[in-house]
């Protein structure tokens, strides 16, 4: 028997991005179980809390993508449960998911990121075209893997593109389009690792991007100096832990023709499947997958009595 007694893998889920959950959490099931770890995949509904009761779980390690998964709503549930689980707690959480409250820690701590506006369908388009610019990148407050994000070249294209990201989401946010390349930072038991600079004949790194297509190029090494890989590591990290995230996680940004960076987003639980990033920077700093997921579960956040929790086993 292990340490880690009965574990339950979560994953699949009731948002958008269940598919790509279902591939994180086979991952993370398969490298635990291969690791004699008594892992049982468990698939999140509406009666999560009676399978989680039922189940007599030890530990929960949390391959949920988006809503409900990300955004403090399972790790609400864990922590009322009792349950030590994997990533950032509820406050992390939620704060990443939401990315205007994301930018907005960010820009009071004094962090580079895009200026942004809030859309609606009363919105004027050219009071926000006159404020930010173009082209714009029109996208849903509260939704991963560019779900629902569009380029916006014209003015005639922006009430278009509010309702595709409406479709997603209540919350609708446009925020000028960063013209330069995009990296991203895997975070680490408080540590960064190796920078990867993302390259795609896409117009952007999107959802067919990001998990279905065979044309996105990763760098890892990134290209950058090692002064300049060191300095972005820095800032990763640095937009991690002001928005409160904990455990593990990834930050991207984007560089823009300057040279100067970009803060887009925190992904709180990011992909860990084929085509994923954080898995990859683990390998190019000599942590193989099974380690990884191990080093993960290692670092589970444990309720204490009083409902706040902190690190450790």
């Amino acid at each position: 028997m292990n340490s880690f007694g009965k574990v339950a893998v979560l994953l699949g889920g009731l948002s958008a991005e269940r598919e790509v959950s279902l591939r994180s959490g086979a991952a993370v099931l398969g490298s635990l179980q291969r690791q004699n770890i008594d892992a049982h995949g468990v698939d999140v509904g509406h009666d999560i809390v009676s399978v989680l009761q039922d189940g007599r779980f030890d530990c929960a390690f949390i391959a949920l993508h988006g809503r409900r998964g990300e955004d403090g709503v399972i790790q609400g549930v864990l922590e009322t449960l009792n349950i030590p689980y994997t990533g950032s707690g509820v406050l992390g959480s939620a704060l990443s998911m939401d990315k205007i409250r994301s930018k907005q820690v960010w820009q009071a701590a004094g962090l580079p990121t895009p200026a942004f506006a809030v859309l609606n369908e009363d919105s004027d388009g050219s009071a926000v075209i006159d404020e930010l610019g173009l082209p714009l990148a029109v996208k849903p407050a509260h939704e991963g893997s560019s779900l629902g994000a569009t380029r916006v070249e014209h003015l005639k294209n922006l009430a278009s593109a509010w309702r595709k990201a409406a479709e997603f989401d209540a919350t609708v946010m446009a925020e000028p389009w960063i013209i330069g390349e995009e990296y991203t930072v895997g975070i680490l038991d408080g540590e960064a690792l190796p920078v990867i600079r993302l390259e795609t004949p896409r117009e952007f790194y999107d959802y067919e991007a990001k998990y279905n297509t065979d044309d996105t190029r990763y760098h890892c090494p990134s290209g950058l100096s090692a002064a300049d890989e060191q300095q972005f590591q820095v800032l990763a990290l640095r937009a991690f832990t002001v928005l409160g995230a904990t455990g593990w996680g990834r930050i991207d940004f984007m560089l823009d023709k300057n040279g100067a960076p970009w803060l887009l987003e925190n992904n709180t639980v990011p992909g860990l499947t084929d085509h994923s990033l954080v898995p990859m920077a683990a390998q190019a700093a000599g942590i193989d997958f099974d380690e990884l997921i191990r080093r993960i579960l290692l670092a589970a956040t444990v309720p204490d009595s009083a409902g706040e929790a902190d690190n450790g086993r």
